[in-house]
This record gives structure tokens, sequence and C-alpha cells, in this order.
């Protein structure tokens, strides 16, 4: 059989289809015979073609993986030697090649018990003295490894030794490549003692990947992918020799006389121990070598008559522009990943004297570089910008614009989109210096060519979503120019841009963009009924328009559309398939939902099933095989296609492991759908609440699935989901409270408290654990007290908590706490910053006097935020949970009152408004909750409200001043000198941004009123006034609304000549809404 075997794989090797059909077909028939498997092994010993010996090769490699449980006994154990045979005597690298990764798939299945003499021969070639042995032992090893490496655990010691003799074998680089190939392989599966023995050997790794580099740079950066393992596995390992690695990866990023590719792995793996390990790299002072040699990289000008990739013209989306994978934007990546994990403090002072000088530059490429450093600081660094360096960042980004470089011009777009994303609110106090500029911007580029307009409204976009008010004097202009647009241009790739900036101008203008509406609807309907391939991209943009409207315009205006709307997406999504689509249908089934709410119910069967489908799809996951078993793909789909035929019923024996698979990858598309389906699916729960019901158990359980899911958006978005379904339940039990409600919501929250317990702990990304806090913090928002009945859980969950505060969780570093310093950046802060918002919602949910133990433990660690050498996040964070932490624990926050008041006191005269606010606020809830403990110190307290009263001029803090007095005079009225205060706190009101506040002081004044009426009635002209301002209006809760047009018609009763009095010498729009409130019922 042997010898036709060989003939019809060389009939398969000619460049003739009729021939390779027929030879196709008996190599089908010939794979029906359980013989085949040892005539390939013949023709893999004997055959004279080494393209025939590969061949065989692999197509048994093929048979090993799909039949060997089912080849008699005898004849496996006749394969195995003739298997080392041909490893022995094969000169073809090709071919050794798929013998080795043959061995590795017997070896799979047989084990090293069951076939000793595979280890034989791997450890006697391994030590030999001939290159070409040691050669071919290290590939063996390497292939056997990557397979299963956990076979080969009992033997890891050894195997540390053996490479620590190979990797300095210099003259033979295929020995140096295959030894860290197998490292690779390993390192996820070693233990600490293994880890131990590692760590020695990561300085011969350098020096082997060195000598690659020289011969195949491809193979150098493949060999690279094990410090990814390393820092995957065991990170702490890498410190030691951080620098080493650091300055190695350096030296190859800033080669110009090496490729892209290993170029960007380096330059990726220093990006990688920044993620891991800032703290150490600030330490051991590898900042300023980094940025030395990154800069340059970022500043090089492109080769004559060439362009930057991300500064050609070109009609795809702008984010995909930026993806390209040269050292140069690579390089703008690691700025970014540097701002994200270290200190501005540490970081600024090293990165400026670099920028600055770049940003002055006559070399546009430099500006160029200058200008993208600023935009990706804008994320990492956001809080120090905000507060320190906004307006001569600002300033610098605006003369860009006119720049006469568009390469400039550019970059300055993208770092004012960067802003505006990142740096708001303050950024909107510049909107009069800012807009003109986008619009004279926008106006010009649209006259010509040459300039990116992608760019242009990206920076508009950003810019505009998040102006609210301010929008209004540029509204008219902003539709003017997006409607003519719209009716005018035949580019698509303008059309869908500007349909994006409706978007985000609806969004901002709210019920001002009204006038706009028809006009924009007629638009959107003429682009969602072409369903051509050209306008896909036109037509999705305005499905997401579409939902921009429904959720700002809401119920009274979009409502007439919506059912159409609804009727439109499940159409659309029933004509295509096509992830993109289903992305923006899903995304517009949940805007919809906070239109339709219950009404949604008819469709959410066909909903529900269509977005289930999306999460449990496979599509988009794209196999990748090695490059040895690419050329014989397709002939092995069709045998697979005949074998499939001829085994039906075997299922149970198969493996589903397909050997020639060196890994896997998901489209990009898909992966979004994934995240959309997530994000949507706990909305639309959310928003239809009881018309749900029937699907939230289906659904709840494939979510749960997604929690482990590999990607981080899919992850964060199905953990949101999850709360969403969780407080779903609540509403529907607060509604309507039977047994089978709360058993319900019982059985939800003891599936998720311990899933988000885990997850906060294991979970490697900052982002990710984030969102799980986040989710958990709404769960106890809304669920309250009926999310802590499980016993245990307010301990676990304050355990959690604790251990975020202490940064011992799997995406910190615990190493590298350091009490002498304790700047951390400003996303490790956020992340501690949502841990502690949940220290108030469990005081809130448990009560004060169950709470007050756990809150005595918690202290330590937030008075330690507030010391004065902390950041202003720090402080705000502390104080801010101190705060809301007392209101929660009410009476039982006394104890607290000696340790807490001096601190709060101290920081009430902080220089960030944002500290001072939430202590002013502090002073006021331990007055209202510390009661007889602060009352000797009400004239300190006293003393301090009166300065900021008399200098203060941010208004978020003046209204914490006034509750903090109200909070004072309703607690202890013989404390404070009212007559002086009052008149004091009626200058400050109304209340002008902190409306919270509102109902304590409103409640004062009433409360002044019935202990004290002649002094309200002394006030009452000025008192009306301040009324008529916030009477009618969303910045009072209706009890407070109530409280005051109770006080003004009792008032009406008992004073008729006073008010009558104060009402005459009033404007008419005061008179009109007290009049109102007389005749209120």
């Amino acid at each position: 059989m042997a010898e036709q075997l060989e003939n019809v794989l060389h009939r398969l090797l000619q460049p003739d289809n009729a021939v390779i059909q027929q030879a196709t077909a008996e190599l089908k028939v010939a794979f029906r015979d359980p013989s085949v498997v040892p005539a390939l092994c013949c023709i893999l010993t004997r055959s004279a073609n080494a393209q025939i010996r590969q061949f065989a090769a692999v197509l048994m490699r093929r048979r090993v993986g799909k039949q060997w449980r089912k080849l008699a006994p005898e004849m496996k154990e006749s394969v195995k030697p003739l298997v080392l045979q041909a490893l022995h005597q094969e000169t073809e690298h090709k071919v050794l090649h798929a013998i080795a990764q043959l061995s590795a798939m017997i070896l799979k299945y047989e084990t090293l018990e069951k076939w000793p003499q595979f280890l034989q021969f791997m450890q006697q070639a391994t030590k030999s003295n001939v290159p070409e042995q040691k050669r071919i032992g290290l590939l063996l090893l390497s292939s056997a490894v990557d397979t299963n490496a956990e076979a080969f655990q009992p033997h890891f010691r050894e195997l540390l030794r053996l490479f620590h003799q190979t990797l300095e074998d210099y003259g033979n680089k295929a020995v140096l490549f295959y030894t860290v190939q197998a490292l690779t392989s390993t390192v996820p599966f070693m233990g600490t003692d293994e880890m131990n023995l590692m760590r020695p050997i990561i300085p011969k790794i350098v020096l082997a990947i060195k000598q690659l580099i020289k011969v195949d740079e491809d193979q150098a950066s493949e060999a690279m992918e094990v410090f990814d393992e390393l820092l995957e596995s065991e990170v702490s390992i890498i410190v030691p020799h951080l620098s080493e690695i650091i300055h190695f990866c350096l030296e190859i990023a800033a080669s110009k006389e090496l490729g892209d590719g290993v170029r960007v792995k380096a330059l990726s793996c220093v990006s990688s121990l920044i993620r891991l390990k800032g703290k150490a790299i600030l330490k051991q002072k590898l900042l300023s070598p980094i940025l030395n040699t990154i800069f340059p990289i970022m500043s090089a000008t492109p080769p004559d008559g060439e362009m930057d990739p991300d500064d050609l013209d070109s009609e795809d989306e702008f984010e995909e522009e930026a993806e390209a994978q040269t050292p140069k934007h690579f390089s703008v990546q690691v700025v970014d990943m540097l701002a994200l994990h270290l200190p501005p403090e540490k970081f600024f002072p090293q990165l400026t004297p670099l920028m600055e000088p770049a940003l002055r530059s006559e070399n546009p490429y430099h500006r160029k570089a200058g200008l993208m450093c600023l935009a990706v600081l804008a994320e990492g660094c956001a809080e120090h910008i905000r507060h320190k360096m906004l307006q001569p960042m600002l300033q610098v980004v605006c003369q860009a614009l006119a720049d006469q470089s568009p390469v400039v011009r550019n970059a300055a777009l993208f770092a004012m989109g960067q802003f505006s994303e990142h740096l708001q609110p303050e950024i909107t106090k510049y909107t009069d210096d800012i807009m003109p500029l986008l619009l004279n911007f926008l106006s010009n580029t649209d006259k010509t060519q040459g300039d990116h307009i992608s760019k242009a409204y990206y920076a508009l976009e950003n810019f505009v979503e998040n102006l609210g008010e301010k929008i209004e004097p540029y509204l008219p202009a902003l539709m003017e120019h997006m409607l003519s647009t719209l009716s005018s241009s035949d580019s698509i790739r303008i059309q869908e841009i500007s349909i994006s900036a409706v978007g985000a101008i609806a969004n901002a203008a709210k019920d001002k963009f009204l006038p706009y509406f028809q006009a924009v609807i007629e638009h959107l309907k003429k682009y969602l009924m072409d369903t051509s391939k050209e306008m896909r991209r036109v037509q999705l943009q305005s499905l997401d328009t579409l939902g921009v409207l429904a959720r700002t315009l809401g119920k009274n205006v979009f409502a007439p559309l919506a059912e159409e709307c609804c009727q439109l997406g499940l159409n659309l999504t029933d004509c295509m398939d096509d992830p993109d689509l289903r992305s923006c249908t899903y995304s517009l089934f949940a805007a919809l939902s906070t239109v339709m709410e219950d009404s949604m119910a008819p469709h959410l069967q066909k909903i529900t099933t269509l977005m289930l489908l999306s999460l449990k799809s496979a599509e988009g996951v794209k196999a990748h095989y090695s490059e040895e078993s690419k050329s014989f793909q397709l002939l092995e789909d069709e045998l697979d296609d005949d074998e499939e035929e001829i085994t039906i019923g075997d299922e149970e024996d198969e493996d589903d492991d397909d050997p020639d698979i060196s890994g896997y990858s998901v489209e990009n598309s898909y992966i979004d759908e994934k995240k959309c389906t997530c994000d949507a699916l706990g909305e639309i729960a959310y928003n239809t609440c009881e018309a749900f019901m029937p699907f939230l158990e289906s659904c709840f359980e494939d979510m749960l699935k997604m929690i482990d899911y590999p990607h981080t958006g899919v992850r964060k978005a199905a953990f949101e989901a999850t709360g969403q379904f969780c407080k779903t339940l609540n509403k529907v039990w607060q509604k309507n409270p039977t047994e089978q409600n709360a058993a319900a919501l019982q059985k939800l929250l003891l599936v998720i408290f311990p899933a988000y317990i885990k997850s906060v702990r294991v979970e490697k990304d900052r982002l990710v654990v984030m969102s799980i806090l986040e989710a958990m913090n709404e769960v106890l928002k809304s669920c309250k007290g009926e999310a802590l009945k499980d016993p245990g859980r307010l301990d676990e969950l304050s355990k959690v908590i604790r251990d975020v505060l202490q940064k011992k969780t799997a995406c910190q570093d615990p190493e590298d706490v350091d009490e002498e310093d304790e700047q951390q950046a400003e996303y490790d802060a956020m992340l501690i910053e949502y841990a502690g918002e949940g220290i108030p919602l469990l005081a809130a949910a448990v009560g004060g006097q169950v709470f007050a133990p756990y809150f005595a433990g918690f202290l330590p660690l937030l008075l330690a935020k507030a010391k004065k050498n902390c950041t202003v996040a720090e402080k705000s964070f502390a104080i801010g949970s101190i705060a809301e932490t007392v209101q929660a624990l009410g009476n039982s926050s006394v104890q607290f009152v000696p340790q807490l008041l001096p601190v709060v006191m101290s920081c009430a005269r902080d220089s960030d408004d944002e500290v001072r606010s939430n202590s002013l606020f502090a002073i006021g809830v331990l007055a209202e909750h510390g009661k007889e403990a602060v009352f000797e110190h009400y004239p300190a307290l006293l003393g301090i409200l009166s300065s900021v009263f008399s200098h203060e001029e941010n208004p978020c803090v003046m209204d914490n001043v006034c509750g903090a007095a109200a909070r004072m005079m309703t607690t202890n009225l013989a404390c404070v000198p009212v007559t002086q205060v009052f008149p004091v706190l009626l200058r400050a009101l109304p209340l002008r941004e902190d409306f919270e506040e509102n109902s304590t002081v409103y409640n004062c004044v009433a409360f002044l009123y019935n202990n004290d009426p002649t002094l309200i009635i002394q006030h009452l002209k000025q008192l009306l006034h301040i009324f008529s301002q916030v009477l009618g209006t969303d910045q009072l809760k209706q009890d407070t609304q109530s409280t005051l047009i109770l006080m003004i018609q009792n008032i009406a009763q008992k004073y008729p000549q006073d008010l009558e009095k104060a009402l005459q010498s009033s404007p008419v729009e005061v008179t009109g809404k007290i009049n109102v409130a007389l005749t209120a019922s």
C-alpha cells in the first residue's frame, strides 16, 4: 500500500487540477483503510522526496489526532519506533519539524509512561555533542511541551538544568530558539519551586534572543513571547532583571536597521512591564531611558515621498487608521501606558523636558510627536491636567489647529478630541475659545480635499457631546452645517460622520434640538432604507443616531416613532447577517426601551432570542494554522469532510483538538456584538421590568457564562448586565412583594455576589475590576438590606473592599506598596475610589449599629488618604466616603467624632474646591449625627463656616457651607447665633450646583419658622424671592416642594399682612410663583 500511497501523494503535488482531483478521490478511499497509518510511516522513512515525506508526516499527524484511539495496539507499537527512526535519519528541516509535531501528537495519547523510548531518544539527543542531534532533540522537546506541557511537570527541574546549558550554545541558533520556545510553553505550568530555578535563566534568555536577532528577526520576535508568559504567570521573578530586559527591549526598538515586527514586539514588552510593574520602573530609574528612547521614534520624519499611516487620506474610519502597527504608532501607546500606570507627579517632570522642545520645534513631525503626547496624557492623567495644567495645554492645542502643516493640524484635532473626552467638565469653561476654532476648521476642511475631515469631526463630536446648555449659541450654526452637508455631500464617509455628529449635538442640546428633529428624521429614514453594501456604514450610523435621539428627546417626542423603529430593527436583523448591524440594532432596542418600557413586551421574545444567539455564537472565531500545514489545508479539509460521513456514531471516540491549529482569534466585529448584547440586555431588562420576567432566568444564566470571556470589554459588559438583572428583579419585587419574587431575587444574589467577590480578587484587568465594583455598588444601592440577608455576606463584602483599599488584589501591585511614597497612578486611585463607594452603601443597607464595628476597621485606611501630602483625588475620596458613611451610620457615628472632626476641620481649609466642599459636607453630617459630642465644637465650626462665607467663590463649596449651617441650626439651635448666621445663609441662596443640599436647607427654613416665626417674617421678602426660583423646578424633591408650599400657605393664614406687603414690593415673576403655591392643593 505504501508504494501506491506515495504515488497518490506525488500526484497531489502536481500543478494539474484534474490530476489533483483524481488523486484526492483515491486518497479518500485509502484513508478508509486503517493500514494507511503504517503506510504513511513507511513513506516517512523511505521516500526519497522530501516534500512527500513532509506531506506524509502532516497527514499522519492529522490521522493520529483523529484516529489514534481506534488503532490496534500492535499497530501503535509498530508506528512509534518508526517515527523515532524517521526523526533520527531525517536531514530536511521542514520534514523534521513535521515529524517532531507528529511525535508530540502521539505522545499526547501514549504518555511518557507508555512511550519511554521517546524520553530516552529526546534525552540522548538534547545532551548530544553533535549540533544537529542537539537541534533535533530541542525541536522534539519544544513540540512535545507545546502540545502537552503538563505531562512533563515531573521533569521540570531536569529540563531547567538542561535549558541552563542549551541557552549558552550561541553557535547553534536553532537550539537557542527551540529552548526559548520550550520555556515559553512550560512557564504557565511551573510551580513556585520551578519559578525560583527560572530566575537565573532570565539573563540567558536575553542573551539568546540577542543572538537570534542577528540571524532571524521573526524567530527573535516569537522568542520574546517568553516574557509575555513570565509576566502573565509570575511577574515577580522579572523584577530583579527588569532593568536588563527594559534596556534590551529599548535597544531593539531604537534600531532602525531592524524590521518593524521585532521593534513593535519589543515596545509591546516594555508596555506590558509598565502595566504590571510601574512603580518598579520608577524605583529602578527606568522612566528616563524609556522616554529618551521612544521620543526619537515618535518624532521621526518618514522617508521622502511617504507619510505616517495615520496621516494618509482615507475613507477608513479614524479609529481604524490609528491601528497601524508601526514603531512610531506603538511608541505613542507606550506613553499612553506610562500615563495610565505612573503617578503624574513623577511622570510629568521627566516627560516635559522632551515634550516642550518638540512642540516648539521647526520640524512638523517633532511638533506632531509633542501633540500626540498631550493627547494620550488626557486619559491617564486627567485629574492632574484638569486641576493644574489644562489652560496651558489647551492653549498649545488651539494654536496647533492653525499650524501651517496638515500633519500638525491633524495631531491637534486628535488631541482636542482626547481632551474633550477625558477632561470634563473643566474643558467646557473654554467653550467660547474652542467652538469658533472647530467650526472654522470644519468649514474650511469641507472646502479642501487634502485635510482629514474625519479628525475634524472627531474633535467636534467629542467636544459638543458634553456641552449641555453651553451649546445653545452654536446650535443654529452647527445644525445648519450638518443638514447642509447631509443634503449636498456625495461622500459616504462625510455622510456617516455627519450623522454621528448630529447625535452628539442632540445629546448636548436636549429639548433645544426639537426644531431640527423632523429634518434629521427625514435624512435618517433615507439612509435606513438604503440596504446597499456601499451604504452599510451610513445605515449603521443612522441606527446609532436614532437611538441617541430616542434617549435624548424621550417619550413625549419619540413615542410615536418607537414602535416603527423597533420593527425596523427586527426587520433589518432578519434581512442581513452582519455582526455590526446586530450591534447597532441591539443598541437601538436598548434606547427604545427607555421610551417604550413595558409596551415593548410583544417584541421581547424575538429580541431576547436574537441576543442570546449572539452571546452563544462562535461566529468570527478564526483558527490559525501552523506554517507547515497551510499548504495541505484544503486537501485535509476535504478528507475531514469525507471522514465525517464515515465516522457518524463514533463521536465519543473523537478528539476535538485540531493538531494543526496554532491558536484562535475573534474578529473585532463579533466581540463588539457580544459586548453590545450584554449592554443592551441589561438595560432592556431594567426598563421593561415585569414584562422581561419570562426571559430573565435564561438571560441571566447565559450572561453569567460571559463573565469569563477572554475579551475584557465583554467581561466588563457582562458583569454590568448581571447587576442590571438583579436591579430588575428587585424593582419587580418592590412593586409586587410576593414570596416568589423575594425568593427569585435571593436566588440571583446568592449566585452573583460570590462571583463578584471572587472576580475582584482574581481578575487581572483593572478596568474590569472597576466595572465589577460599580455593578456591586449598584446592586447594594438598589437592593439595600435584601442584598445582605445571606449570613456572612456583609463580612465577605467588607473583606473584599478592604483588600482593594490595601492593594491586595490581582490587578493591583501589592509588592510595590511603599508607605513613604503614597503617590499612585490616577487609575489605581480610581479603583480604590470604586471600592470605597461601597462602604457607605453597606452602612445604609444594614444600619449604623451593625456596621459601626466594620467602619472602625475601614477608618484607618480612609484617614491615611486624608493626610496633607495626599493627592487631591485621595483627600476628596477619603473625606467624601467618611461623610457619606457618617450619614448612613446615623447616631452610631457618635463614637467616631473625636477621630473625624479634627481631620474634616483641617481639610475644610484645603486649597482644592472639591476637598473643601466634601469637608464642609462632613462637618454638617457630623454635627447632625454626632449631636452632643459635637456641641462643644460649635464655636470653632461656626468660625470655619464664617471664614468660608466671607471668602469663598466656588459655588459648590458655598452650597455645602449652606448645608452645614442648616444642619447645625436644625440639630442645636441654642448653640448657633441665628440672628447673625441666618441672614448670611440667605445671601448664599438659592443653591447653584449641589442641589442635593436643597432639602437640608429648606427643611431648616421650615424648622426655623416653626421655632421662631418672627425671624422668618423679618426676611420674608428675601425668602419669597428665593422660593420663587426653586419652586416648580427639578432642583427640589417633591417632599421639599410640599414643605415650602405648606409653609407659605401657613404664613398666609397667620401673617397675611406681612405676606401681602412682601408680595407688593416683589417683581411680577416672584408674585406669580408664590400665588401658584398659595393655591396649590
